[in-house]
């Protein structure tokens, strides 16, 4: 067993000499601290003040009484100092740095064994005991003064004095702290010393941080134009003066001893200050250049109006705003038509500029997007103006541009005639009479124009409006009222509210026809074909859910495909269309009808080979889709019928003085026919004859009964009413068994049916009410809302299908027997038209493709043909 003697007690008690010294020290800072932080406190706050030079500011009387109150506060800082400092001792040090070690080793070494000194192995006991502590002695280490003071200040005053004094050794000078003994008695004579100070303070939004004149030696100085220059002097007035000539104020002999002087720097100059420690600099001015900004392109304008018109900005210290501002360019407006009045007044078209929200607005490129299809003076000559301001209002503007203020273009010939009449209407209130009577002859057959009944009570609607206006007075607030009922119908007449997928392709078909006639942008054609895209997917799915319908009809017997049918494949459609639109961006419109004319055939005609599954009968997705196209027939009859009934509200027998007034037209046309020589007599005649006849029967019907009438107008509203009853009922029942649950699609779907819902239950309310204009509002958009709904649920179905594996067996073979292209060849593996069949390419079709190449490589590098044709045979070339 070790033993420990006396001389290993010393060892250990030396080593603790500086542990022991350290923590001593930080014994002392700590209780200083807590002692002496008031003082502190107190001298920090009075020579912040004193650096600040608030001195300098006050009067005398306020500076002996601030220096009375530090002077009291110092005092008891000192007097709380004095009662709770106490100088520590070593006993003390040597205490805390025991309590810091387990088992306090310290005092253990110092201690004797009370008892079984004269037992050998006691004592063996203690000595190893003592053995072990030394060991933790010599491992000792100083223990750090606890500095906090916040249970003696817990309002943390001392941090107040500390950030005061930073802020004055930052924003102050020790050097003012001197002038405080010229405040002094007895000190008159230097208190008078002439003493100056200056600052420098250039504008904020340039960014340059404010100078301290009496730390710049004379000499050369550049200061941004508009800094802000100012002078205190002190002392003898007089003794010290000023001279300076980068303000452009006229010298002024009596204020230039002026002790306060503030100017600003509008030109380059001296600053001179006379007198005791003067000073001089030769201030160059830094210009604040005025804010430039340009067009850097033509506008870009989107297929349905939205105008993109790029431009740049730039500023020496950045661009603070901006704004375009349009006028018409009356000038250069062909005057026809409605055009040919004198314009109502009307202010010019004021948008802002877009610009950066973070970062530098030194220099930035953006885009003014805006629509202005609505505004009466899109498509029409105008000059645009954009102009930008930077901070010291200084503005740079463009020189006026002339263009044609971009705006939807409508290619359904009647949408096209509406907007053209709202914009007459808009243009000058003197066109409501004409616009009455050109509308009233566009819509002179309604049938043969309008797709829905109730588009056509929605312009006569607008035409009698118009009329009674036009008579009485058309305000501000009528006329925007009017246009905005034109422009809505115009929309409905340019994108139709069809239901039938095989009625929206050929309508998207007619659209296009008419945009290649028109000379469409590309952005017009590009947003074409994908209208034309999205329809043709829709007729390719109805089209899949017949042919589904069909092999469950028959019991899955095996089908033999017809020879003369025409079949095509998702990827041949995709590459037809894109082909038109290539001829059409290139302005071969002549080839790109002729393709569409070919795409119109083949889908007039064509067989979808989409590899039907086998099955037997109709999926659950197929059957909620036919029967919400049958609610929607329904709806649309209840429709048609309560706008019969309107229209026999106001005209009784309007219908039947319709109908005959259309004999007599017919007869009249028919006898015009068989008299082609008498210049249309007969046609004449028969128009004639037939009006007279509408006339009698319109004379008939308001001579007749009116009860009976009422009564049965009555009545037939309940039973339109029960009806639509009846045909919510439904809607309610197929919501419940509709597929797609937990899709996007589904979902969206049965979003669409719940409007559907509210629109019908709001129909049939105005139904009961007797209000037929009302429940037609709430009809059309209950239809609109289930096509919504029905298109949602076929791109479910569609999603649901490709989700699905192939089928096998039989099925799978029967997919690739029919897997045929438009022209009737099948299909290889990966997609290619296989060498069989009669327009293929032969045994050689590999030569005959590398032949047609090379020919292209030939003349695409002809320098002599057209850019636009090399162009066009490099992108061959790119892509294949």
């Amino acid at each position: 067993m070790s033993s420990f003697t006396p001389n290993d007690l010393r060892r250990g008690l030396a080593g603790l000499r500086w542990p022991l010294r350290l923590t001593w020290a930080g014994l002392l800072a700590e209780r200083a601290v807590r002692a002496f932080w008031p003082v502190l406190s107190v001298l920090l706050l009075g020579l912040a003040a004193l650096m600040l030079g608030l001195q300098d500011i006050v009067g005398i009387e306020v500076v002996w009484a601030v220096a009375a109150i530090l002077g009291f506060a110092l005092l008891a800082a000192a007097v709380y100092a004095v009662r709770h400092f106490r100088f520590p001792r070593r006993v003390e040090a040597l205490a805390r740095l025991d309590e810091s070690m387990p088992g306090r080793p310290i005092q253990a070494l110092m201690d004797n064994a009370a008892i079984g000194g004269d037992d050998a192995a006691s004592m063996a006991v203690w000595r190893a005991h003592k053995a072990r502590m030394a060991a933790r002695v010599a491992q000792a280490r100083a223990v750090p003064g606890d500095l906090r003071a916040s249970a003696h200040d817990p309002y943390a005053l001392r941090f107040v004095a500390v950030m005061a004094f930073a802020i004055a050794l930052i924003f102050g000078s020790v050097w003012r702290v001197g002038s405080v003994a010229d405040m002094a008695p007895g000190r008159t004579a230097l208190a008078s010393g002439p003493v100056w100070e200056g600052w420098a303070e250039p504008p904020r939004y340039t960014g340059k941080p404010t100078l301290y004149l009496n730390d710049q030696s004379g000499g050369d100085l550049e200061l941004p134009e508009g800094t802000l220059i100012t002078l205190r002097f002190y002392g003898e007035v007089g003794a010290l003066t000023l001279a300076e000539t980068v303000s452009g104020r006229v010298a002024d002999p009596e204020q230039a001893a002026n002790p306060q002087q503030d100017f600003t720097v509008l030109q380059d100059g001296t600053i001179t200050i006379d007198g005791p420690r003067g000073q001089q600099w030769n201030v160059a001015m830094r210009a604040d250049a005025p804010p430039e900004v340009d067009i850097i392109a033509a506008p870009e304008v989107a297929a349905l109006g939205e105008m993109r018109l790029p431009f740049v900005a730039r500023d020496d210290y950045g661009v603070e705003a901006g704004e375009a501002r349009i006028i018409l360019d009356l000038a250069s407006v062909e005057r026809a038509y409605g055009l040919a009045l004198d314009p109502d007044p009307r202010a010019e078209i004021v948008v802002p500029l877009p610009t950066p929200i973070s970062g530098d607005r030194a220099t930035f490129e953006e885009n003014l997007i805006d629509d202005f299809s609505k505004h009466p003076w899109a498509n029409l000559p105008v000059k645009i103006t954009l102009s930008v301001l930077d901070a010291a209002e200084q503005s740079g503007a463009t020189v006026p541009q002339d263009l044609i203020l971009p705006g939807r273009r409508f290619f359904d010939p009647t949408a096209a005639a509406v907007i053209e009449m709202r914009r007459d209407l808009l243009w000058s209130r003197e066109n409501a009479p004409r616009m009455a009577q050109v509308l009233r002859a566009v819509s002179y057959r309604p049938a043969d124009i309008f797709r829905a009944e109730t588009t056509a009570l929605r312009l006569r609607r607008v035409i009698e409006r118009l009329e009674i206006h036009a008579r009485y007075g058309l305000g501000d607030e009528v006329q925007q009222e009017l246009a905005d009922e034109l422009w809505d119908l115009a929309i409905e007449l340019e994108e139709g509210v069809l239901a039938d997928a095989l009625e929206r392709m050929r309508r998207a078909q007619e659209r296009l026809e008419e945009a290649m006639k028109n000379g469409a942008s590309d952005e017009e054609i590009a947003e074409l074909m994908d209208e034309l895209r999205r329809a043709t997917e829709d007729y390719i799915q109805q089209l899949q859910r017949q042919q589904a319908q069909e092999q469950g009809g028959q019991d899955g017997q095996n089908q033999q495909p017809q020879g003369d049918s025409m079949q095509m494949t998702q990827d041949d459609l995709q590459r037809m269309m894109d082909r038109i639109q290539e001829l059409m961006e290139q302005g071969r419109m002549a080839e790109a009808a002729e393709a569409l004319k070919e795409l119109q055939e083949l889908m007039e005609n064509m067989r979808v080979t989409e590899g039907q599954q086998g099955q037997g009968g109709q999926s659950p997705g197929e059957q909620a889709m036919e029967g919400l196209a049958d609610t929607l027939r329904q709806q649309q009859g209840l429709s048609d019928q309560a706008f019969r009934d309107l229209q026999e509200q106001f005209n009784p027998n309007a219908q039947a003085g319709e109908s005959q007034g259309n004999e007599g037209r017919n007869g009249g046309q028919g006898r015009g026919q068989s008299h082609e020589g008498q210049n249309g007599q007969g046609e004449g005649s028969g128009e004639q004859q037939g009006q007279g006849q509408q006339g009698q029967n319109q004379q008939q019907g308001q001579n007749g009964e009116g009860g009976e009438q009422g009564e049965g107008a009555g009545k037939g509203e309940e039973g339109l009413a029960q009806r639509q009853q009846a045909l919510r009922d439904e809607l309610r029942r197929q919501q419940g068994r509709l597929p797609g649950q937990g899709s996007e699609a589904g979902d969206a779907a049965r979003d669409a049916l719940d409007r559907a819902g509210r629109a019908m239950d709001d129909a049939e309310q105005a139904l009961r009410n007797r209000d037929l204009a009302d429940a037609i509002d709430n009809q059309a958009q209950a239809m609109e809302a289930l096509r919504e709904g029905m298109r949602s649920l076929g791109e479910a179905m569609a999603q649901e299908q490709q989700n699905q594996q192939p089928g096998q067996g039989q099925a799978e073979s029967d997919r690739r027997a029919d897997n045929r292209d438009p022209l009737g060849r099948e299909e290889g593996n990966n997609g290619s038209s296989s060498g069989d069949g009669p327009l293929a390419l032969g045994p050689d079709a590999a030569g005959r493709a590398r032949e047609l190449l090379d020919e292209i490589r030939r003349r695409s590098g002809e320098t002599q043909r057209p850019e636009v044709e090399r162009d066009y045979l490099n992108r061959l070339l790119d892509r294949f």
